[in-house]
């Protein structure tokens, strides 16, 4: 696990990407906020970069796949302005050393402008690579924290789609030190709910850094 805290006076690298389509009223946005304000406290200074995914996400077209797949030392300045925003968000990955993702359950998946997301990180030579051994996720020493909420559907069900995918596609990258906070059935249990995702962010950022402390 990352901790840069205790080993470092530089501030925390955090990336928060919001998934949700709604501005006002999210759960996941309102969630993801308390949880990074609850690393503030408990790791100390940070920076935050924020990715509202609301705003827009281009998707993978014949343009983006033809500059993707070319060498970068041939690419020619459309194919390097196509690429832009997808090197952008590369970028803010390589920086953070903790990612926040706020993510509701659309129609059990993940909202469309997240898979796009996804789409426009995994790129070979940048976030992985292929060995003779298979694909190697180049994104390491990162933590990540998923904030997931869903209005029916209870999170790791058989009715998840969202949740392992999620898993699989960040570890595909080199993400692989995940922590999940769920706030689930919130159209039957809401308050249930919201509590125990609250007790779950006390957990995971205070309990785990005064652990992170005394180790140290």
């Amino acid at each position: 696990m990352y901790d840069k805290a205790t080993t470092s006076a530089a501030p925390l690298q955090i990336l928060e990407v919001s998934a949700s389509g709604r501005h006002h009223g999210s759960t996941s946005r309102a969630l993801t906020g308390e949880l990074i304000a609850a690393l503030e406290s408990g790791r100390g200074p940070a920076q935050i970069r924020r990715r509202d995914l609301a705003d827009g996400v281009p998707f993978v077209d014949d343009a983006w796949i033809a500059a993707n797949f070319t060498a970068d030392e041939d690419r020619d300045a459309a194919q390097r302005e196509v690429l832009a925003y997808s090197d952008q968000l590369v970028s803010e990955l390589q920086e953070a050393d903790i990612i926040v993702l706020g993510v509701p359950i659309y129609n059990f998946s993940i909202p469309a402008a997240l898979k796009a997301w996804i789409d426009m990180i995994a790129r070979a030579r940048l976030t992985f690579r292929y060995t003779e051994n298979g694909p190697e996720g180049l994104l390491k020493n990162k933590k990540a924290y998923i904030v997931i909420s869903s209005g029916g559907v209870a999170v790791g069900s058989d009715y998840d789609f969202a949740s392992p995918y999620l898993r699989h596609a960040l570890a595909f990258v080199g993400i692989t030190d995940i922590e999940f906070i769920a706030a689930e059935q919130l159209n039957s249990k809401a308050d249930e709910s919201l509590d125990t995702a609250r007790l779950r962010i006390g957990e995971l950022v205070y309990t785990s850094s005064s652990l992170d402390h005394r180790a140290a």
